[in-house]
């Protein structure tokens, strides 16, 4: 029991709820906009994205068993830390990643079959490429200074995906859409690398932090906050999504700006104090995204609700 306590700590469930929520905000967009609720299409999808979401975290766990050794795991950064102090699990998380990704791509292959849908499984693809490659050999992203481009990919890939789900395609609506997410997941990568600085430096890991400081980081945590929001404005007058009431969508974007400028402001180089500010920033995407869920549901349950 202590071993399986391990391993479902080392799995990282916390993160999980992220990447539903954003798949979650895809599917619905789909619903919204085009294509009626298919609750089998909607689980089958999410199911693929789970096993996946849960593989990246075993995957990059065993990976970065090395560059760990040089971080104190926090709330949201750091790796879990188990595979530090109990090394004799690393063949163990190795081996259950690459089965959660033979099961993943198996479900994916089978839901484009049966849904005629290539796109998912080309999109599946792509996010295992992603997520596999972050820290493994031989492209080790986040080690060559492109763990922050694949992060921001995954803000177009975690929506999309769950649009792709109901629809079966992509089209210009969840592009443009998933713009927004790509900013904060820029604020989202930047949150989580700076508390690991000195430790990801030591590690060998070539992150936009260990380039460039934290102050400099702060300053484009504050900015993507304030992009983020000005994208949904950008979306609002773009009269592409007349069922949409972006009021409801850009007071909840504020929410995060206002935390993202709050960290410019009190902006530190030293540790500590530097963990203590990010460590409100995750909580404030998570509050964000599913505000917007909440009311994504409100409409597709209600299409002539009407907010402002």
């Amino acid at each position: 029991m202590a071993k399986i306590r391990l391993i479902i700590k080392l799995g990282r469930m916390q993160f999980l709820l992220f990447g539903f929520l954003c798949y979650t905000t895809g599917a619905l967009l789909a619903v919204i906009t085009s294509t009626p609720l298919s609750w089998d299409r909607f689980l089958w999808g999410y199911i693929v994205l789970f096993l996946a979401h849960l593989s990246i975290h075993y995957s990059n766990d065993y990976w970065d068993y090395e560059s760990d050794h040089y971080n104190q795991p926090t709330r949201f950064t750091g790796g879990s830390g188990i595979l530090i102090e109990n090394p004799e699990l690393r063949p163990f998380a190795k081996r259950f990643a690459l089965l959660l990704i033979v099961l993943f791509l198996t479900l994916a292959l089978i839901f484009s079959i049966i849904y005629s849908s290539p796109t998912f499984m080309l999109m599946v693809i792509m996010g295992n490429i992603l997520a596999w490659y972050y820290s493994a050999p031989p492209l080790k992203f986040s080690y060559r200074g492109l763990g922050e481009i694949s992060t921001v990919l995954s803000g177009f890939l975690l929506p999309a995906l769950g649009y792709v789900a109901i629809t079966g395609f992509l089209d210009l609506k969840i592009f443009l859409f998933s713009l927004p997410f790509m900013i904060f997941m820029v604020y989202f990568i930047l949150s989580v690398e700076i508390p690991d600085m000195e430790g990801d430096k030591k590690g060998g890991k070539n992150t936009f932090i260990v380039r460039n400081g934290r102050i400099t980081g702060f300053i484009i945590i504050g900015l993507a906050g304030v992009l983020g929001t000005l994208s949904l404005i950008g979306l609002s007058i773009s009269g592409i999504y007349p069922t949409l009431k972006f009021p409801v969508l850009i007071i909840a974007s504020i929410i995060p700006a206002i935390v993202g400028l709050h960290a410019f402001i009190k902006r530190t180089s030293k540790k500590d104090a530097a963990t203590k500010l990010v460590n409100l920033n995750v909580p404030s995407l998570v509050v964000f995204v599913t505000i917007l869920d909440l009311y994504f549901m409100a409409v597709v349950m209600d299409p002539h609700l009407s907010f402002f």
